[in-house]
C-alpha cells in the first residue's frame, strides 16, 4: 500500500537533541536573534589588532592559572618549621604562606609549571595591554564614541599592575617582601593620615599578621572581579561601536570591510589563543621567573641583592630611587620629599596619558564620530607627545633598576642616577622634537610620492646627456591612501575688536585653546598635502619624468 495521501502532510521526525536544547534555549534567552544579529559581524583583518588579543588571551590564562593554584596555596603568615621535599630549606622557620609556595613548586604535580606560566602570563598580559594602547593612542582610536572604551583600557592597565603586585608579594618571600616593605615606606611619607594607614592596611606594626591573607582576597576576588567586569564592557563597547580599521580603498566611516565573526575570525582567534598559550609555556618551561627557594622567606632585618619589582612596577620604584632625599621638619614633624614627591609625580604621569583624547577633542573641537585611523605621521603633535610620554616611563625603569645597570655594565651608580634625573626632563623633550620633524619628513616624502611617482630605481639617459631616474606613478589606492587624511585648520580668535570698535573679552581658555590649536595644526606643525590641482599640473607632464 502506498504511503502517499491526498491532502496529508508528511509527519517530521523527533528533532535532534542539539537542536532541541537550542530551541529550550532560544524560547527563554532568545539566542537565534541574538546571534544573526552579531555572529556575522565583520571584523577588519591587521597584524596590529592581535595585540587586544594577546593581552586578552593571557588573562584569561592567568585565570586558568590561578584557579589552580589557589587549590594548594595557603595564605597565612604563621610560622613553621620546614619539613618538607627541599632539602636546603629544612629546619628553616618560615611562614605557610611560603612553606606552600614551595609544597606548589616541589610536590604538587605540575605545580612549578603552572607557578612559572602565571607569572609570565601576567608579564606578557601587561606588555600586551601597554602595546594595545599605544597601537590606539598614535592611530587615534579613542576618538568619539571610543573614549569611555580608553577610559576602560587604562583602568585595566593600572588594575592589572597592583594585581600583580599584590600577586608576587603572596610567597612572602625575602624578594617580595622587599616590596612590600618599600610601600610601606611609601605609605608612611603620606602626610597627616600615613601611619594610620600603614596600621588599618597591616594589622599593626610592620609586617603584622594580616597583610598577606589580605593580599591573597584581593589578588583573587577583588581586583581579578572589577577587571573581569571592566573586560567585559569593554569587548560589548567593541561589539557596540563596530571595530576600527586602517584607511584604504572602500573603508569609510559607514562601513567595516574585513572577515565575519563565524565562522573565519573565530576560527582563527581559537588557533591564536593556543598559539599564546603554547608560546607562554614555552617560555616558562625554559625561563625560570621567582625562584622563591634560591632567595629564601622574608625576614624584616634582611633585605636580598638586586630586588627588583616586576617591569611594570619600574617606573614607580625608579621615581623613588632617584629622587634626593629631602627633608623638611616643622612642628616636630617631617615631610619626607623623597618619597612624597615620587608618589605624586607617578599617579600624574598615568593619568597625563588617560585624559589626553578629551584634551585633544576639546583643542580640535571635533564633535563627530571617527572609525577610520590615523597614520602616526599625519598627526605629528599626537605622535610626539606619545613618544616622549614613553621615552619618560622608560628612563625611570632604567632608575628603577640603576643597581644592576651599574654592576652589568660597570657603569658609574652615582653617574647613573644623575643621568636618569636630567633624562628625565630633557630627554622627553628631545624625544617629541626628534619625533614630529620625522613624521614631518614622512609627510614631505608622501607629499612628493603622490606628485611625482615612486622611484624605480631604473636610470634614464636623457638625449641632451642628464641622467635621471623614472618615476612610476602610483596606482588610485596608494593615491587615497596618502591623501585621505584631513588637516583641520588652526582655531582662529578673530579680530580683538567688534564692529563697533568695542575690545571683545576672551576668556584664558579661548585663548590658551587656540594656542594649542595652532601647536597642532599651524603652518610649522603640518605639511599640506598634495592638491588635485598640484597632481593635474606635474601628471600632465610639465616637470615629470
Amino acid at each position: 500500500m502506498s504511503n502517499e495521501t491526498s491532502g496529508a502532510t508528511p509527519r517530521r521526525g523527533k528533532a535532534p537533541r542539539g537542536e532541541r536544547i537550542a530551541d529550550w534555549a532560544d524560547g527563554r534567552l532568545g539566542i537565534y536573534s541574538l546571534a544573526k544579529s552579531n555572529m556575522r559581524k565583520i571584523f577588519p583583518d591587521h597584524w596590529s589588532f592581535m595585540l587586544g588579543e594577546v593581552a586578552l588571551y593571557s588573562f584569561i590564562i592567568i585565570i586558568l592559572t590561578g584557579v589552580y593554584l589557589t587549590l594548594f596555596f595557603h595564605p597565612s603568615m604563621a610560622e613553621v618549621t620546614y619539613h618538607g621535599s627541599y632539602v636546603p630549606m629544612q629546619g628553616i622557620r618560615m611562614t605557610q604562606a611560603f612553606e606552600s609556595t614551595l609544597e606548589i613548586s616541589f610536590d604538587v604535580r605540575g605545580g612549578l609549571l603552572i607557578r612559572q606560566i602565571h607569572h609570565w602570563a601576567a608579564l606578557v598580559f601587561l606588555a600586551a595591554m601597554m602595546v594595545h594602547m599605544m597601537r590606539v593612542f598614535f592611530t587615534g582610536a579613542f576618538r568619539k564614541p571610543r573614549e569611555v572604551n580608553w577610559l576602560f583600557g587604562f583602568l585595566l592597565l593600572v588594575l592589572g599592575m597592583f594585581t600583580g603586585f599584590t600577586g608576587y608579594s603572596l610567597p612572602d618571600d625575602l624578594l617580595s617582601g622587599t616590596g612590600v616593605r618599600f610601600i610601606e615606606g611609601v605609605i608612611l611619607a603620606m602626610p597627616l593620615v600615613g601611619s594610620y594607614l600603614q596600621f588599618f592596611i597591616f594589622g599593626g606594626e610592620f609586617p603584622g599578621h594580616d597583610i598577606i591573607p589580605r593580599f591573597f582576597t584581593v589578588h583573587v576576588l577583588l581586583l581579578p572581579g572589577i577587571m573581569l567586569g571592566l573586560l567585559v564592557a569593554h569587548l560589548i563597547l567593541v561589539f557596540y561601536h563596530k571595530h576600527t580599521q586602517f584607511p584604504g580603498a572602500g573603508k569609510t566611516n559607514n562601513n567595516v570591510v574585513g572577515m565575519p565573526l563565524l565562522p573565519v575570525y573565530m576560527a582563527k582567534a581559537g588557533g591564536f589563543f593556543f598559539l599564546v598559550f603554547g608560546v607562554i609555556a614555552v617560555i616558562s618551561a625554559i625561563a625560570s621567573i621567582n625562584p622563591v627557594w634560591a632567595i629564601g622567606p622574608y625576614r624584616p632585618d634582611q633585605v636580598s641583592t638586586g630586588a627588583q619589582p616586576d617591569w611594570y612596577m619600574g617606573f614607580a620604584e625608579g621615581l623613588v630611587r632617584v629622587m634626593p632625599g629631602w627633608e623638611w621638619n616643622f612642628w616636630g614633624h617631617t615631610l619626607n620629599f623623597g618619597v612624597l614627591i615620587p608618589i605624586l609625580i607617578f599617579p600624574l604621569v598615568l593619568v597625563a596619558i588617560a585624559v589626553y583624547p578629551f584634551i585633544e577633542s576639546w583643542v580640535k573641537g571635533d564633535k563627530r564620530e571617527h572609525h577610520i585611523l590615523d597614520r602616526p605621521r599625519n598627526v605629528p603633535t599626537r605622535t610626539g607627545f606619545g613618544v616622549a610620554w614613553l621615552v619618560a616611563y622608560f628612563v625611570m625603569l632604567i632608575g628603577g633598576g640603576n643597581d644592576l645597570w651599574a654592576t652589568h655594565f660597570h657603569l658609574s651608580l652615582n653617574s647613573l642616577t644623575w643621568f636618569v634625573r636630567i633624562g628625565f626632563f630633557v630627554l622627553p623633550v628631545l624625544a617629541f622634537i626628534a619625533t614630529k620633524r620625522i613624521c614631518l619628513g614622512l609627510q614631505r616624502r608622501d607629499k612628493d610620492k603622490v606628485l611625482h611617482g615612486r622611484e624605480s630605481g631604473i636610470i634614464k639617459r636623457l638625449p641632451h646627456g642628464e641622467f635621471i631616474e623614472v618615476h612610476e606613478p602610483l596606482d588610485q589606492e596608494q593615491l587615497h591612501l596618502l591623501t585621505q587624511h584631513e588637516q583641520p585648520a588652526p582655531l582662529e580668535l578673530g579680530p580683538e575688536v567688534d564692529e563697533n570698535g568695542v575690545e571683545r573679552k576672551l576668556s584664558r581658555s579661548q585663548k590658551l585653546r587656540a594656542k594649542l590649536s595652532k601647536a597642532y595644526y599651524g603652518e610649522d606643525n603640518v605639511i599640506p598635502k598634495a592638491t588635485v590641482e598640484e597632481y593635474k599640473e606635474i601628471s600632465s607632464g610639465h616637470g615629470h619624468h
